[in-house]
């Protein structure tokens, strides 16, 4: 399928996929929910009918929701022009969280909806088990009614346990219950072919049937004053829904009535189609949720053998090891030209690698005095980037 799809076919795709979505995950931006005298009260009434509406529809919603840090500076009267740093940030995230919360459990309540909360680490999604008791109890809420309001876990995320942000953590959470659609409220329009403030040539994206490098671009650099994500995010998060398979759209979180339009079929923001071929909901939690903790640059064979036939890798096509692993870690895969193409699930700790790299596999026994299996990684712990 091109990149590039006409008005017609878009509108025609928006509204199938709209029709079909029966679980979708709506994320919300700082930027969109705060002002500078804190919660945006019209805003989280907005999204509080918008959601409702959607649920009395017959569908399954996720609100993930930013603003924590937001309210609690507001709350705090912390200058706009005072540093913050990590730990203030966590800090104030434990002030503005409760805010955040009553606001909403107290708009949801004019609706006669019941709201939870759950608060994570990216260590609750990289740990399997973890991962899997985050599901059930989202599925149980379903079961019981209540609409999820998922944040991240600022106050105890320190850097190695953070998402990076909400954009991210919207995409993994549509991946993990696997939600058709993953909904991006933010403080633009849509995605333009370039900047609109100082390109007028400027033109709005309104159907992305693949994001590919020309469309990253599109992205630019930019970022909210309030939010962590800049557009950049939020394309990387598309891209992670549409690999599971899942239809993103990206549009103007402060607009009344936002998501009663799109589902009527109005042609607004930016809609990101899902991917014609998707991976496995293991295959996708080893690519996009673990992280690597080392990487093997792979020789031209090896990284032939990966990409074009299917095969798992062998010690004799790893040419280096990079960091400290052991049995089972996430690493990636690299071609001699330190670009990604795998990431994948290892049968051999850094160290032993660093042993039997180049070497074939029938030798692994007599240089380790052991051999758990042939492969390095096997195929069904391996996925193509």
């Amino acid at each position: 399928m091109s990149t590039e799809i006409s008005r017609e076919d878009g509108l025609y795709y928006r509204q199938t996929l709209f029709d079909k979505a029966k679980r979708i995950v709506i994320k919300v931006g700082s930027a969109v929910l705060t002002t500078e005298s804190g919660l945006n009260q019209t805003v989280i009434e907005n999204i509080a009918r918008d959601l409702s509406f959607l649920k009395e529809s017959g569908r399954e919603v996720i609100l993930v929701s930013s603003g924590a840090v937001a309210a609690g500076r507001k709350k705090m009267v912390v200058s706009d022009t005072l540093k913050v740093g990590l730990k203030e940030k966590q800090a104030l995230a434990a002030i503005g969280q409760p805010c955040l919360m009553q606001s909403y459990d107290e708009a949801f309540s004019r609706h006669g909806k019941i709201v939870s909360q759950l608060l994570l680490t990216h260590a609750d999604l990289s740990t399997r088990d973890r991962y899997l008791n985050v599901r059930n109890t989202i599925l149980t809420l379903f079961r019981f009614g209540a609409i999820p309001i998922i944040n991240e876990n600022d106050p105890v995320s320190g850097e190695e346990l953070r998402f990076g942000d909400n954009d991210t953590l919207g995409a993994l959470i549509t991946n993990l219950i696997e939600a058709d659609m993953f909904i991006c409220l933010t403080d633009v329009d849509c995605l333009y072919t370039g900047n609109p403030l100082s390109d007028p040539a400027a033109q709005p994206v309104y159907t992305v049937a693949r994001v590919t490098p020309e469309i990253e671009a599109m992205a630019g650099n930019s970022k909210s004053a309030l939010g962590t994500g800049g557009m950049q995010s939020k394309i990387r998060a598309a891209k992670m829904v549409a690999a599971g398979g899942g239809s993103s759209f990206i549009g103007p979180g402060r607009q009344g009535a936002l998501l009663q339009q799109l589902f009527s079929g109005e042609m607004i923001g930016t809609f990101f189609l899902p991917a014609e071929e998707t991976i496995q909901r293991r295959k996708h939690w080893i690519a996009y949720v673990l992280r690597p903790k080392g990487f093997l640059v792979l020789d031209e064979g090896a990284c032939n053998a990966i990409i074009n036939k299917g095969k798992s890798l062998l010690s004799s096509g790893i040419l280096e090891v990079h960091g400290e692993f052991g049995v089972g870690d996430a690493v990636h895969c690299l071609d001699h030209q330190n670009t990604p193409i795998a990431a994948g699930l290892v049968s051999y700790s850094s160290m032993d690698l660093d042993i039997i790299k180049k070497k074939h596999s029938d030798a692994i026994e007599t240089l380790l005095g052991f051999k758990d299996c042939d492969e390095v990684i096997h195929r069904d712990n391996l996925v193509l980037l």
